[in-house]
């Protein structure tokens, strides 16, 4: 449009160009000097230029034109076109992305209350005195008392010592006794079986129709086998064992205070006690009786 304007001033106002130069257009869009063919015929020596007549057959438009470069256009981004379903999913996509911030929001908002779990009151006065005799009775099976207090017909506790009949002291010796003839007869037997067999050695002893001592007990011919094999001399009294015979000394029963006898019906040899005293219980391998 600009070379347009410009065409149709000349065409209206011609001027005689005087100068061996073209005139160059000054507007928004510019371009490179074009060398016309006047300015590249050799120069004269003379000390001023010379002047060239143009004939006036050519238009002046052409002193005056020039050359446009072609714009070298090149596209930075490529236009992509949406349809309907891209545009909605694009909005699916970001209403989800705000949803999901906004319960993060509202999660890290609300206060997080640590749950604390109370523990029941127990109000029953029999439950109290159960663990204080528990805890008692663990006591004492850590450290069985040296004195043990009986009546005519049990064992009594250290509390009830005032109803006992007479009294017995137990010995580093007789504790020893105690543990390996428990280790000797009944070391395959469950804890409750060891328990039973040193219920039955304590038994003897409270009882009259045995000896009043307890090696005099274990020592009696013909009524415990180790004894007489020699067993008893060889075993060693394992942490089972040991704590089997700090139960019966404390107190602990699992077998009533008038079993005096017990055998193995499968190791056995001599049935005499089987067919002559009551049965009382069945523990492991081992038959009780009184």
């Amino acid at each position: 449009m600009i070379l347009v304007s410009f065409s149709a001033i000349n065409l209206l106002h011609p001027e005689p160009t005087t100068e061996g130069k073209l005139t160059k257009v000054q507007g928004k869009l510019s371009a490179p000097p074009v060398t016309s063919a006047l300015e590249l015929a050799p120069k004269t020596t003379a000390s001023h230029h010379t002047r060239i007549q143009i004939p006036s057959t050519i238009h002046p438009v052409i002193n005056n034109a020039v050359i446009q470069p072609k714009p070298d256009w090149s596209l930075q981004q490529k236009a992509e076109w949406l349809n309907r379903q891209t545009i909605a999913a694009t909005d699916t996509v970001k209403t989800a992305v705000v949803k999901v911030a906004a319960v993060e929001t509202t999660a890290a908002a609300i206060p997080i209350t640590p749950v604390v779990q109370q523990k029941p009151q127990k109000t029953a006065t029999a439950s109290k005195g159960s663990q204080t005799e528990a805890k008692k009775v663990a006591a004492t099976q850590q450290h069985p008392p040296i004195i043990l207090y009986f009546s005519r017909t049990e064992l009594i506790s250290q509390e009830q010592k005032d109803k006992a009949t007479w009294r017995y002291t137990v010995s580093g010796e007789d504790l020893l006794l105690l543990q390996k003839i428990v280790m000797a007869e009944a070391e395959g037997e469950p804890y409750k079986g060891k328990v039973a067999v040193a219920n039955v050695v304590l038994n003897r002893l409270r009882s009259a129709n045995f000896p009043d001592t307890m090696h005099k007990v274990i020592y009696q011919k013909r009524q415990f086998s180790p004894v007489a094999n020699g067993r008893l001399n060889r075993v060693k009294p394992n942490e089972d064992c040991i704590k089997a015979v700090n139960a019966a000394l404390s107190g602990i029963k699992e077998v009533a205070d008038d079993t005096y006898f017990f055998l193995s019906l499968k190791l056995a040899q001599d049935l005499t006690v089987h067919h002559t005293q009551k049965y009382v219980k069945t523990i492991g391998n081992h038959t009780f009786y009184k």
